[in-house]
């Protein structure tokens, strides 16, 4: 049975996440302990609220090197909501703009739409050879909460070898809904508040551990 911890930096549904972890097959530990986090066969980053709190948070507890840290292992990273978002280059919100992890490139902004927050369930656009949407057709639902977003991919030179895989939704406009990147994987909506198509793309990653 994979082992996997659920970072507690101060932010997330810690709870819920781990709760749905474990059903979905895994050994789960909420904690911000480095070295469980570090040595763990996964790691999921939740996130919800702002992305400067979110952010100043993840610093405070170690967060960004402890992702560092398991992507110079390729070992896996899931982010979840704002855990997705602090893994981007920067986040301007309410005309904030605050530094993120830097995994991606990318900027989280205010979607342009006539009703925000974004809340309620959602299609998506997986690309072909999806290992999180893997089984899941292209009706499938899942449940967003967010009124900001990466609106596009930035693509990097780098990135021509094995581009990573982003899955997009749209909510007054196309925006960022899931990437996979090697070992870093991150979704936009809650897979823990997304019934059985949630916990299919838990198991699918599961899966990939």
């Amino acid at each position: 049975m994979a082992r996997v911890v659920i970072l507690d930096y101060g932010s997330g549904n810690l709870r819920s996440a781990e709760r749905a972890v474990e059903r979905a097959g895994a050994e789960v530990e909420v904690t911000s302990d480095h070295r469980a986090a570090v040595e763990a066969d996964g790691l999921v980053v939740p996130g919800v609220g702002a992305f400067a709190a979110c952010m100043e948070g993840l610093l405070q507890a170690g967060g960004d090197k402890i992702i560092d840290r398991r992507l110079s292992g390729d070992r896996p990273v899931l982010g979840i909501c704002v855990g997705m978002q602090v893994l981007f280059d920067q986040g301007v919100e309410h005309g904030v703009r605050a530094d993120g992890c830097g995994q991606w490139p990318g900027t989280v902004e205010r979607l342009h739409a006539d009703v925000l927050p974004h809340m309620g369930w959602n299609t998506v656009r997986a690309p072909e050879g999806s290992v999180l949407f893997d089984g899941l057709d292209a009706e499938t639902r899942f449940y967003f909460v967010h009124s900001f977003a990466v609106r596009e991919w930035k693509l990097d030179p780098s990135d021509s070898i094995a581009p990573p895989k982003v899955t997009y939704a749209e909510h007054g406009e196309p925006f960022v809904a899931a990437v996979e990147n090697g070992a870093l994987m991150a979704t936009q909506f809650h897979p823990e508040k997304s019934g059985e198509a949630g916990a299919r793309l838990l198991r699918n990653w599961l899966g990939a551990l």
